[in-house]
């Protein structure tokens, strides 16, 4: 099958979509797939064109924006062109909450009868739903034929009460390979339970309220057990929380590691008890699949994406609130038996979000784009 992905960002850029877009493509293509990529992020040797990364050939449409945003004013125009003189089978459009190429790239598709699958990879909040919901009065493209997806069940469902028209939202979830984060198991140190969290330092990440959620636990737990939390990542809120640490006294209890590459983040794991979450608006939350497949328990929000593949017991433990997240923290720290039970589920069984289900899951939705067609 000839397939095009299509993405406002891509690398040299390094964000959530861009790394499961590659990953997608790489392990589409090695399956025998002729795969291409399409973007308007300009590339670190060649700015507008076709190159080949990882084996698969990058077509960059790009303008001169300021700050070399990925926009294009004549989106439509171009991929139409791209298309028509490299015909595909299937178009896989890639979109987060903005992603105005993405969109440009469906009009084209549509207009040259090619059947799309358009994978969502966040979540539509209160700004962006009324958004997509008038442009879908104004342009009707929920009529193309357009098959949505998203990438958790949660997003599916925001999705589906935005465009009550758009039919059935797929989920499709991110994929891993969870091999190359299994990790021997650990020998707890009952004295301390060491956490660890990977994130940008934003607000949409909710880095303060982490640090109050530690704060929290810490008050529970008293003189029973030490809590450690290391912080891999970096971002605008950096300054902040590191000064909200001090003002608080956490020195003692917070480390701040900076951005690792995968090896980094491998050795981090191996330190650790268990993995923390903040954030509410996450849509899937790959980092934690990463743990999770680390063998380390889950504690996080139960209104995310993560629910979909961390259940309350199972995997780690869920909260609908952040003084549940402190309490889920607290418990663990003092109850080390549930902790070893969590941690041998999550090392034994593997995620379903493993890349050879997650290819037949994308596999079967171009099925049903070409059907729609």
């Amino acid at each position: 099958m000839r397939i095009a992905h299509i993405s406002d960002c891509y690398l040299p850029r390094t964000g959530g979509i861009e790394t499961q877009v590659r990953a997608l493509a790489m392990q589409q293509h090695a399956s025998g797939q002729d795969v291409r990529i399409l973007t308007a992020t300009p590339g670190a040797s060649v700015r507008s064109g076709g190159e080949v990364l990882d084996g698969i050939p990058v077509e960059r449409i790009t303008a001169r924006i300021p700050g070399d945003l990925p926009i294009h004013p004549r989106t439509r125009a171009h991929v139409h062109a791209v298309l028509t003189r490299d015909p595909v089978d299937v178009v896989h459009v890639h979109v987060g909450v903005i992603s105005p190429f993405a969109w440009g790239a469906v009009r084209a598709a549509h207009q040259l009868g090619l059947p799309v699958l358009v994978t969502v990879h966040g979540v539509w909040g209160p700004l962006a739903a009324p958004g997509y919901r008038l442009s879908d009065v104004l342009t009707h493209w929920s009529r193309w034929g357009v098959q949505l997806s998203a990438v958790s069940q949660v997003a599916a469902g925001r999705i589906e009460r935005a465009i009550p028209g758009s039919g059935p939202v797929l989920v499709l979830p991110n994929g891993i390979d969870p091999g190359a984060w299994l990790l021997p198991e650990r020998q707890h140190d009952a004295s301390t339970l060491n956490l660890v969290t990977v994130m940008r330092l934003a607000p949409r990440k909710r880095t303060l309220p982490l640090l109050r959620i530690l704060q929290a636990a810490r008050a529970q737990v008293g003189a029973q057990a030490h809590l450690q939390l290391r912080i891999v990542g970096d971002g605008p809120e950096r300054t902040r929380a590191q000064a909200y640490v001090q003002q608080h006294g956490l020195g003692d209890a917070v480390a701040f590691a900076g951005r690792l590459d995968h090896r980094g983040i491998r050795e981090v794991f191996a330190m650790s008890d268990a993995y923390v979450q903040a954030s509410v608006r996450e849509s899937f939350g790959i980092a934690a699949l990463e743990a999770r497949s680390a063998g380390l328990p889950v504690v996080a929000r139960s209104q995310t994406g993560t629910a979909q593949f961390i259940r309350d017991g199972q995997e780690g433990l869920l909260a609908s609130n952040d003084s549940g997240m402190s309490a889920a923290i607290a418990r663990l720290a003092l109850d080390r038996p549930l902790l070893t039970r969590l941690a041998g589920h999550n090392r034994s069984v593997p995620p379903e979000q493993s890349w050879p289900q997650v290819l037949d899951l994308v596999a079967a939705a171009y099925d049903r784009a070409r059907a729609l067609d």
